[in-house]
């Protein structure tokens, strides 16, 4: 089991790499797994002080038993970052890869490649790495759209009118 994390400063639409790695749980029984995986994350939070968690929301597994291990890690995931108090943020793949690669079905290498670039990496991070960063960077380049977004909506006047 090999889970992915990555750190990214957002300021408007600057992007600034802070850190990232994997957490590498190996083999033996599950819950262990999970808990280490629980416990790195936390360790991550703790020393970083970020203020979401942005995962990608669904996946397609080549099989059940992956899907399975996948969302078991999505939810240490969301139980690390909840404890925290962090907000969670959810986007789809397609989502992401058009926020980083700049169409919704770019393959692994291309975000790997969009990533490095975007965030002026020295070193070609681990794929899962790569994939936090991309959740990452496609949160901060989507917040000043959502507040944007926001404060439109707060401003104005929403009129209901009912179905005849």
């Amino acid at each position: 089991m090999v889970t992915g994390w990555g750190i990214v400063d957002c300021e408007g639409s600057r992007l600034r790499y802070v850190a990232s790695g994997v957490v590498k749980a190996g083999r033996g029984e599950l819950g262990a797994r999970l808990a280490l995986v629980h416990a790195a994350l936390g360790e991550v939070i703790a020393l970083h002080a970020p203020e979401a968690l942005s995962l990608e929301r669904n996946f397609l597994a080549a099989n059940v038993q992956s899907a399975f291990r996948l969302g078991e890690a999505r939810g240490v995931a969301m139980a690390a970052a909840a404890s925290r108090g962090l907000s969670l943020c959810e986007y789809t793949p397609a989502t992401i890869k058009k926020a980083i690669v700049g169409h919704g079905r770019a393959d692994k290498a291309s975000v790997q490649i969009a990533v490095v670039r975007l965030l002026g990496l020295a070193h070609h991070p681990q794929a899962d790495e790569a994939d936090a960063l991309a959740a990452a960077a496609c949160h901060g380049l989507r917040i000043p759209y959502q507040n944007k977004l926001a404060a439109a909506l707060l401003g104005r006047r929403v009129r209901v009118v009912p179905r005849r």
